[in-house]
């Protein structure tokens, strides 16, 4: 016994010690129900509408998703270096939009670029780009636009751009000017009508194009008209410039064709081995 502490004293300690433990388990029991200690739960401890298995049971592996299912497609996307910020680049003050087959810049960037919109629109198409955060432009025929209006605005939410690909889809090389003006602007009113922005992009059908396609686009609203440098099909990347390798600016090009998924891939993948990232066009096109 300590020196000054009463007999008494002694004897009411354990007495003391008994009521403080009763008043701490009663705290225990009504802090219990208040929602702050809710969201301290973590999703390991069992639930009553999930009763945790007994201590033998070993968790199922992870089941392999179904081939070319869209889990497949996501799984199968690499991982790329992070995008730098975007450069944009120089346009001319001529009167003409630019014109490239490759975007003019040294930064580890490529572009995704889809074609047309009349022949078919597989409808995975806007998960796997929203699940695999891929950036794509998309050169549209305004009447396919029209007619299909909520699946090109479902791609448009999740990241993707639409621009103008013509009306009717025909050469304008050696056409007047007068009719390249009524197929590029005429499509370019369709789109702003439909998606709310004027495309600034614009792809000639086929390619094609002389220097009134150039005035032409310009007048229109476009700031540059793009061609290619690798073309995608069936899930095979075919190289248009000696390289056989995507470099940086490279434009690729696919087309809403049933094979969409397997060229998306197959871009990705191509793009992942030359050591570049997905970008978008608009973004250094400005």
């Amino acid at each position: 016994m300590f020196p000054g502490v009463s007999a008494i004293t002694t004897r009411r300690i354990p007495a003391v010690v008994t009521l403080l433990a009763l008043l701490a388990l009663t705290a225990c029991t009504v802090g219990s129900s208040h929602p702050a200690h809710a969201r301290q739960i973590t999703a390991a401890q069992p639930t009553p509408s999930a009763p945790a298995p007994p201590p033998s049971a070993s968790p199922s592996p992870t089941a392999k998703p179904a081939f070319k299912s869209l889990a497949w497609y996501v799984s199968q996307v690499p991982t790329f270096p992070e995008a730098p910020q975007p450069q944009p680049v120089a346009l001319p003050t001529t009167g003409s939009a630019a014109f490239w087959h490759r975007l003019p810049t040294d930064q580890r960037v490529a572009f995704i670029t889809i074609d047309d919109g009349g022949l078919a629109r597989p409808p995975g198409v806007i998960d796997f780009i929203w699940e695999a955060r891929i950036p794509v432009t998309m050169f549209l025929n305004s009447p396919a636009a029209a007619e299909h209006t909520d699946y090109f605005r479902q791609i448009e939410a999740v990241g993707g751009v639409v621009e103008n690909h013509t009306i009717t889809h025909n050469s304008l090389a050696g056409r007047s000017y007068d009719y390249q003006k009524q197929e590029i602007c005429g499509a370019a009113d369709t789109l702003e009508e439909l998606f709310g922005k004027r495309p600034t992009l614009f792809r000639p059908p086929f390619g094609e194009h002389d220097s009134t396609t150039l005035k032409a686009a310009h007048d229109c609203g476009a700031k540059a008209v793009f061609h290619w440098t690798e073309t995608v099909h069936e899930g095979k990347v075919r190289y248009q410039t000696p390289e056989k390798v995507v470099q940086p600016g490279d434009v690729l090009l696919m087309h809403f064709r049933p094979a969409l998924m397997d060229d998306l891939l197959a871009a990705l993948k191509a793009i992942h081995r030359a050591g570049l990232t997905p970008a978008l066009l608009e973004q250094y096109v400005r």
